[in-house]
Formats: structure tokens, sequence, C-alpha cells
């Protein structure tokens, strides 16, 4: 049997992510903290752990999400180039 998961969770982190620009577009506009779809412990209504996040605004994030024109693997590297950036402003 698998150890049960333990989950990063930070209020304080998503709050300063939330408080950058989108790292994609640039907008300052209803930025959101955007967890991974990819790893990081996501499954069936779990959100991937706090420390895989990206400060998207809420229209990157739903391309990211939701879009249609994108591939899954541009929707991965938007948001892996978008996490890195989010990564570098906070440090």
């Amino acid at each position: 049997m698998f150890p049960k998961r333990t989950y990063v969770r930070d209020k304080e982190l998503l709050k300063r992510v939330c408080q950058l620009e989108c790292q994609h577009c640039g907008s300052g506009e209803q930025v959101q903290a955007a967890h991974s779809n990819w790893g990081g412990g996501k499954g069936r209504g779990i959100k991937a752990d706090d420390s895989l996040v990206a400060a998207l605004c809420q229209k990157c994030h739903w391309e990211i999400d939701q879009g249609h024109t994108l591939t899954k693997e541009q929707r991965q590297a938007m948001w892996l180039a978008a996490h890195k950036l989010t990564i570098t402003r906070l440090s």
C-alpha cells in the first residue's frame, strides 16, 4: 500500500502570487494562482500542491484549463514558463 500524500497548502503564498501581474500576458487584472494540471498530487477534485502555481490573469488561466486553441503541449509550456517567472518574482 502506498503512503498517503501530504499536500503543500500555503494561503500566504497564494496571496503573494495573486499580487503579481500575469506572468504570461502582463495584465494586472484578476490575477489568480493557477495550479498545475500536470502532477504535484493533482487528482479528481484535488488541486496540485500550492508550491506548483503560476500567477495568471483569469483569461490566461482559462486558456490553460479550458481553452481549445492550444495543444496540450502548448498549454503545459505556457503554464511552466509562467510558473518559472512566478517563482523568480517571489524570490
